[in-house]
């Protein structure tokens, strides 16, 4: 009796012990897969992470590129610029030292015009052959005044 109630009771501790065995068996067998279930969606993440991560250097790469030409485009403009503002300064330098001339050659032309029609507009028979000559003249005159 005394052998069967120690064989009873190792069987009720080995029973015991099995049953907590399987509880921790099935925990862990738990917690392994929502380990695993974890682990996936992070590779997956990442994978995507490092995608995006990609894309963004690529357009990272192209946008220096379109910089670059942007910048180059900007620095011949700024070239053309200067040389543009260089004859413009150097044109009314030359305009300024002219003016004078200009607006005395103006004056001379007024006055020649002036005088062309107030001899034309006389009735006198001796300029009637050379009238259109003189219509010709004082039209040249008038373009070059209109200039």
């Amino acid at each position: 009796a005394k052998i069967k109630g120690l064989i009873q009771d190792m069987i009720e501790k080995l029973e015991t012990e099995a049953e907590a065995d399987a509880t921790h068996k099935a925990f862990c067998d738990k917690e392994l897969a929502e380990t695993n279930e974890k682990k996936a969606d992070k590779a997956a993440e990442v994978e995507k992470l490092s995608a995006q991560i990609d894309k963004m250097a690529a357009r990272s790469s192209q946008l220096k590129e379109e910089t670059a030409a942007l910048e180059r485009a900007l620095s011949e403009l700024a070239t053309s610029q200067a040389e543009v503002d260089k004859v413009r300064a150097e044109e009314k330098e030359i305009y300024a030292s002219n003016k004078a001339d200009m607006e005395q050659g103006l004056k001379g032309v007024k006055l020649a015009l002036k005088v062309l029609k107030k001899y034309y507009a006389k009735e006198d028979k001796a300029h009637e052959a050379a009238q259109g000559a003189g219509e010709s003249i004082i039209g040249l005159l008038e373009v070059v005044e209109s200039d």
